[in-house]
């Protein structure tokens, strides 16, 4: 199976498509970082998978022509207003809000002659419910546009922990299947997209979930032109009706909250601590920055001022686990994991001898479950940030397992 990898990043999505089935193959690769001189992540995919095929530039500006056949896209695309500006009158097309790259997927999707059969993408979990004031509006606008190009698009929210993997991160997958694909055929032949994101579809075997009640499924249609979805799409309506799990077949979804089943190994901090001896020194908390670091893992409530707009306003938070514990998986990992400065969202852990230590940028890959060592050319703030933007690779290999068994079924 051809695949191209879009916003790359360090390759997660290949190498956990490469563990699922040497029947992965990547022919093409594009990864570029806007308003940055040095392209840190593009240099390390081509140092791990080699130059060839690999795009760094604006994919934006990447013909379609330049592009060789394939069969699956996958990538992790940003999470931005999806928001629809108008028609194009010549092309047929539709044109998003300058910049938004879920527009470019769209492009080279809507370009190829012959349509890809499969997409694998992934995105923040609240995806589903932006924008705040008109939830669900870009989900929909995205599930409309494929829909459009021949696609059945079937999502889940997973949380990587609830699945035995050691970093709590939750984020949406979408597979989507083109008419012209086996999968779709076979979806739309079975007349029961309930059971198919309940039991028998990708997600649903790559990921088990409870048994659900039918009465609890929200069943809607996703109806008008792009332009109209994006204006009035869930207008009046405070939530969003994308639940958990989903599936839309020709403009119609079926949507429940999905509950994960799962009773196998869990993997914790513990796991993928190095030893302590093999620690740098810098990664230790000195006792100068202790109370620092308490402060900012404390509950606060206080009077703080704002000195731009000249105005005090009362501030509060609740205390959070510090030292982390090393009987559970971490939480999520943020781009601002690196640097010595004591932060809320630092990861910090106890060791053997009692000392206290951020993680290190090692421990940070194996959260996601990279190889060791995957970013080592980057400096240490550099990783943490590489690693923030990642994935969970094991997510993915799962999902690359059970697609390639429906195909082989």
């Amino acid at each position: 199976m051809r695949v191209i990898d879009l916003f790359a990043g360090v390759g997660g999505f290949r190498i956990g498509l490469e563990r699922a089935s040497s029947d992965y193959k990547v022919v093409w690769s594009n990864q570029w970082e806007p308003n940055k001189k040095l392209q840190i992540a593009s240099e390390i995919y081509k140092k791990r998978f080699g130059e060839d095929n690999h795009s760094n530039t604006d994919i934006a500006k990447v013909k379609s022509s330049e592009i060789p056949d394939f069969d699956l896209v996958c990538g992790g695309f940003p999470c931005q207003d999806y928001s629809v500006a108008k028609s194009l009158s010549r092309s047929g097309g539709i044109q998003g809000k300058k910049g938004v790259l879920w527009w470019e997927i769209h492009k080279i999707l809507n370009e190829r002659k012959k349509k890809p059969h499969f997409l694998l993408l992934e995105n923040v979990d609240r995806l589903l419910k932006s924008p705040g004031n008109q939830r669900g509006r870009d989900f929909a606008i995205i599930l409309a546009s494929l829909s459009d190009l021949g696609y059945i698009v079937e999502w889940r929210i997973i949380n990587a922990a609830e699945y035995g993997m050691p970093q709590r991160r939750r984020r949406v997958f979408l597979m989507g299947y083109h008419k012209d694909s086996k999968v779709y055929k076979k979806i739309l032949k079975a007349k029961n997209p309930e059971k198919w994101i309940a039991k028998t579809g990708v997600l649903s075997k790559a990921f088990k979930i409870k048994s659900f009640d039918k009465e609890k499924v929200n069943k809607f249609k996703i109806e008008g032109k792009l332009e109209n979805i994006s204006d009035k799409f869930n207008l009046k309506e405070k939530t969003s009706p994308f639940q958990k799990a989903g599936i839309m077949v020709n403009n119609e979804v079926w949507t429940y909250e999905a509950k994960p089943d799962y009773n196998g190994k869990v993997k914790t901090i513990k796991n993928i601590l190095e030893k302590e001896k093999n620690v740098p020194e810098e990664f230790f908390i000195d006792s100068d920055s202790l109370e620092r670091w308490q402060y900012m893992k404390g509950a606060k409530k206080e009077v703080r001022f704002n000195k731009k707009h000249n105005f005090s306003y009362n501030y509060a938070e609740g205390s959070m686990i510090f030292p982390d514990r090393l009987d559970f998986p971490s939480r999520t990992i943020i781009t601002g994991e690196g640097g010595k400065g004591p932060s809320r969202f630092k990861h910090v852990v106890k060791t053997k001898s009692g000392k206290l230590r951020r993680l290190t940028p090692l421990e940070l890959e194996r959260l996601n479950m990279f190889p060791d060592n995957h970013t080592k050319e980057a400096s240490d703030v550099q990783r943490a940030f590489l690693m923030g933007n990642a994935l969970v690779i094991g997510v993915v290999e799962r999902i690359g397992k059970s697609l390639m068994d429906e195909l082989k079924s």
